[in-house]
């Protein structure tokens, strides 16, 4: 009988691993609402990364000409003040928008993660050192907190994301911490470490891993609430300033004009909430799958 040589091994684990994920996708994919929120998020980052492919409008050239129009064919959702192409700002706003949200979300994570991974794998007075400290965050009031960091550090779209990022720093440390207390007590654990395994090796290859998916859950849903915190910090004019074009920036710009062109943020405002209930409605047809 031949024998199967190892060197083969490498080449089949890629294609199990991909499918498993074709296998785990394809029920999330028959699902109308999950593809639609998909697809709004899709274009959103496409927007940041890519803007001109969606809008041939200069976003920052004016036309006295044609301001405060309402929205047509060609301006789908008007103009400005300005003259300026609202459509070509929102989806160039993107860029500044999202950058500020997964910079805030991505810091937030990391820290998050060290803070759980260290309070619950250590356990004893490091523990309940950590979550005294986490404690202390949740009791501040997270737009306060927000405020105080950015008029700290300055005003910008870094420091608003670096503001939003600590403010939701709490969340994740306290759901990893909870998934590593739960997963380190597991039998498989236990066995690794008995077979003689390090604990680095055994938190990077077991605890880890399976203490990944509510935390990943958590990433998204907090995606949709720091686009919310950055925007909303942008609209009080601690974010990027005028002429850039940032979405909480183009909801404040049309604030004195509620009355003759409610479309100047209407139309912003109404793009940034479906955003965030796509976001919503992933991270919870992810949860329900996880089940």
């Amino acid at each position: 009988m031949p024998v199967i040589s190892d060197t083969l091994t490498p080449t089949w684990r890629p294609r199990g691993r991909l499918l498993r994920l074709r296998e785990a996708a394809w029920p999330l994919l028959r699902r109308p609402g999950f593809v639609l929120a998909l697809a709004l998020v899709l274009f959103a980052l496409l927007a940041a990364l890519a803007p001109a492919l969606f809008s041939h409008y200069d976003p920052y050239t004016t036309t006295p000409a044609q301001m405060l129009q309402a929205p047509s064919r060609a301006h789908w959702f008007g103009t400005d003040e300005l003259g300026r192409d609202l459509y070509s700002r929102v989806v160039h706003g993107a860029r500044l928008s999202m950058f500020a949200a997964l910079t805030a979300v991505g810091l937030a994570l990391l820290c998050g993660l060290a803070l759980g991974v260290v309070s619950g794998f250590l356990g004893g007075r490091v523990d309940a050192l950590i979550m005294r400290l986490i404690d202390v965050m949740l009791a501040l009031p997270g737009l306060l907190l927000a405020l105080a960091i950015v008029t700290a550090i300055g005003f910008g779209t870094l420091p608003v994301a670096v503001a939003v990022g600590v403010g939701i720093i709490p969340g994740f440390a306290r759901t990893t911490r909870a998934e590593v207390l739960r997963v380190k007590t597991l039998p498989y654990v236990e066995a690794a470490r008995l077979g003689g395994a390090s604990w680095a090796s055994t938190l990077l290859r077991h605890v880890l891993p399976n203490a990944w998916g509510p935390v990943a859950v958590l990433a998204t849903l907090d995606v949709g609430a720091a686009i919310l915190a950055t925007a909303g910090l942008s609209f009080l004019g601690f974010g990027a300033q005028p002429p850039a074009a940032e979405w909480g920036t183009l909801i404040a710009n049309g604030r004195q004009f509620l009355i003759t062109a409610p479309w100047v943020s209407l139309l912003p405002g109404l793009f940034v909430v479906l955003v965030v209930f796509s976001l919503n409605h992933i991270a919870r047809t992810l949860e329900e799958a996880q089940r």
